[in-house]
């Protein structure tokens, strides 16, 4: 089996199994009781909170955990708009090629009387900073935009823009969904200068269900919603102990090696574009240099071949991609549509995404796989 969907998810890392039995068979109280077994298992949040904290260079009560990236990325945008949307200012900028749960997220706001500002790449798929910059005035109060886009792994500007915003207009509030450059692309939230950021676990080896928000102290957001005082009162509900133990454990495993991983994956990307180059009618919508594209996503189409047919065809070699962002569901891609990818590649697109278990031997299995689809599938 070769599994190259870890964009989608990732197999969740032993010690993260590990913490999570721990937490379901011996530490399994409820963290809110007074009592020892509720002690326990407040003592694993804790720790899960420093680990992540400590990852991205903040305090550990400035992470705030959540069911996920989606629920992340809703709480930034509506806890935010809830308060600061408030004061006569109806303008939020950011990128056309979000995730969903952002894209879906703004598209509501805007029937709400916001006024969404979506900035296009240019004819090379690329971001720049000063088209995003140029949209500022005085009616802006929020910007969201994503470090790595999730489809193409392309690189957007975030920390160009962010510290430029900054200094312009100090009032503005900015959120990063980095869910695809945690523990993959190194950042420091002190150079990002981000406002609120999103994370999740199951894309580093942890486990589905959990992720987090990390929120600066200046910040107010208004609960999504209403209960307990858990997660400062801004989260209320009992924790996902289990889950946050996984995740903190998975973030202390990825963060010992990201540099080496980071170097290994672009190799194999490397490897990937190479051998996928010398195929006929191989379209590429990410991008080969990886300043401007992460090296763990690969995005290609194959002329001639409908992404769900190549899919099931490699699927039956037990060789798993992906054909987009697994949130659509095989549904038409907006994100290949913002980069004016034409309908038929669109239709055709693949994604690859690596993880550090990802061979060069696996990857030259599937240059082999999609040369004998092409042979067996085109004109048929």
């Amino acid at each position: 089996m070769i599994y190259l969907d870890n964009a989608a998810t990732t197999k969740p890392a032993e010690c993260a199994i590990h913490a999570a039995e721990l937490c379901l068979k011996q530490d399994f109280g409820n963290p809110s009781s007074l009592h020892r077994f509720g002690l326990n298992a407040q003592l694993h949040i804790d720790l899960a909170r420093k680990q992540i904290a400590e990852s991205l260079g903040t305090e550990p009560e400035r992470i705030i955990f959540t069911s996920g990236a989606t629920e992340s990325n809703n709480f930034a945008l509506r806890g935010i708009t809830s308060v600061y949307g408030k004061r006569n200012k109806k303008k939020i900028i950011t990128s056309a090629v979000e995730h969903a749960s952002v894209r879906n997220t703004l598209d509501e706001l805007e029937k709400q009387g916001y006024e969404i500002i979506r900035v296009q790449p240019d004819a090379q798929g690329r971001f720049h900073a000063e088209d995003f910059l140029s949209q500022l005035d005085e009616q802006v109060f929020f910007i969201s935009m994503m470090l790595v886009e999730n489809e193409t792994g392309r690189i957007l500007p975030v920390q160009e823009v962010f510290q430029k915003v900054r200094k312009r207009y100090p009032e503005i509030i900015l959120h990063c969904d980095a869910v695809q450059a945690y523990m993959k692309i190194p950042f420091k939230l002190k150079t990002l200068s981000a406002d609120l950021l999103s994370i999740s676990a199951h894309k580093i080896h942890g486990i589905k269900g959990t992720g987090a928000l990390f929120v600066r102290k200046s910040v107010r957001l208004k609960p999504l919603l209403t209960g307990g005082k858990q997660e400062n009162a801004l989260r209320p509900g009992t924790e996902a102990v289990p889950l946050i133990s996984a995740f903190g454990e998975a973030v202390s495993m990825m963060k010992k090696n990201i540099s080496e991983r980071l170097t290994n994956t672009q190799k194999k990307k490397a490897f990937l574009w190479e051998k996928l180059s010398a195929l006929p009618d191989i379209y590429f919508n990410s991008e080969r240099e990886n300043a401007f594209s992460s090296p763990y996503i690969v995005n290609f189409s194959v002329k001639g071949i409908r992404s769900e047919i190549m899919l099931h065809y490699l699927e039956q070699k037990e060789i798993y991609v992906s054909s987009g962002s697994a949130c659509s569901k095989g549904a038409k891609s907006d994100v290949l549509s913002a980069y004016s990818i034409l309908e038929n590649l669109a239709d055709s697109a693949i994604r690859v995404s690596f993880s550090e278990e990802t061979t060069e031997e696996e990857l030259f299995q599937l240059v082999q796989a999609i040369e004998e689809a092409q042979k067996n599938l085109i004109h048929q």
